[in-house]
């Protein structure tokens, strides 16, 4: 996970052009003592330039990875983590002076590292801060549980006893069961009628609370009578009991395991828009919203498999291949900014089965709608 942390680091530092102090009085080498011995000029924005040029920012920066990843170890759905994470790097260099892709001037990189070295501090005490996980709560369950006493225990209680299960399993094995755990949540919030509502103020989710509380008793429940054994929690459910936004979340969900999408996106939110159920078939159109976590090609492998489309970047539609194609290497190459939000909307098939309702898709392309939108 570790190595998964730092990669997400380095993942920002894709999305830019390489750039260089901006000043005929000197260059940026003349200020980061292990500029050129850590040849840091192939780094491409400039913020991982100064931390990779100086001594300072370095190992606050070391420090900082430490702190990401000792809350990584205690969260079971890692991946809103990741993109919060995400979100806050770029805002502490828009707060810093350093905007996009333009080059940093010589005059003010004392400044922006001294910035940079203050934020980064500031953030690392902030991750051991025990309380921080509900301090940085961005969902409207998140809000409500971390607002209850009671539901916050539960919470714990309940993610520790996942994380010691998932620790009992291979690396395949435990990125599934964190997948699938993920769905839980997603599932949680949509039974609860909290799906979509962070805006919503905390008094008006009070009637939630009791849906909340039952989920998490019920799901430790479960967990303790496993006895230990993560074969009896996990990777059990094949079919859904009805042909919903259920039966669409593990749908999407399995797509994404197989292919390993979550190193790239992460599922935000699910929801049905119409069916169409028979006696033994269904036909169910949901959307699916999914945030970038790390940068992939517009039209790529990894775009079609786990985004179910190519996609033109500068209007943020969805595309096919051969339009893409038409529109340029440039355009087909151009990746994603890291929590990008990006919103589908598919027709999965079902048929019936003596277990349930199994979805006849194996893969997310084509897509009837899709599009790009940008992050808050």
């Amino acid at each position: 996970m570790r190595t998964f942390v730092l990669a997400m680091f380095a993942a920002l530092a894709l999305l830019m052009p390489p750039v260089h102090a901006e000043d005929s009085d000197g260059s940026i080498a003349d200020k980061l003592p292990l500029f050129a011995r850590n040849h840091c000029e192939h780094l491409r924005d400039p913020a991982s330039q100064l931390f990779c040029g100086d001594s300072e920012l370095a190992s606050a920066a070391e420090k900082l990875s430490a702190a990401v990843q000792e809350r990584l170890s205690r969260l079971p759905d890692r991946l809103p983590a990741i993109e919060e994470n995400a979100l806050w790097i770029r805002q502490r260099n828009l707060s810093c002076g350093i905007f996009g892709q333009d080059a940093i001037r010589f005059e003010n990189i004392d400044r922006i590292k001294a910035c940079l070295l203050r934020q980064t501090e500031e953030r690392t005490a902030i991750l051991r801060d025990p309380n921080f996980d509900c301090l940085a709560a961005n969902t409207a369950a998140g809000a409500l549980i971390c607002s209850d006493p009671s539901l916050a225990l539960a919470e714990t209680e309940l993610n520790s006893q996942v994380i010691g299960l998932i620790g009992k399993l291979g690396q395949t094995e435990a990125r599934n069961a964190l997948s699938e755990f993920a769905r839980w949540t997603r599932e949680r919030d949509r039974k609860c009628d909290l799906d979509g509502k962070e805006n919503v103020p905390l008094q008006e989710l009070s009637p939630s609370q009791p849906c909340l509380s039952d989920y998490l008793s019920g799901k430790t429940a479960e967990i303790l009578a496993a006895k230990g054994d993560p074969k009896r929690v996990f990777a059990r459910q094949i079919a859904s009991r009805l042909p919903d936004s259920d039966a669409v979340d593990f749908c999407v969900a399995r797509i994404h395991a197989v292919n390993s999408c979550g190193n790239f996106v992460r599922i935000s939110s699910v929801f049905e828009i119409d069916s169409q159920v028979t006696q033994q078939e269904a036909l169910v159109t949901a959307g699916i919203e999914m945030v970038v976590l790390s940068p992939f090609a517009a039209c790529s492998d990894v775009a079609s498999t786990c985004t179910g489309s190519c996609w033109d970047p500068r209007s943020g539609k969805a595309q096919s291949a051969s339009d893409a194609k038409e529109g340029g290497k440039a355009s087909t190459k151009e990746s994603f900014n890291v929590t990008r939000r990006l919103t589908i909307e598919r027709t999965f098939a079902y048929q019936k089965m003596s277990d349930g309702w199994r979805c006849k898709e194996d893969e997310l392309a084509p897509v009837d709608f899709g599009f790009a939108g940008n992050s808050p």
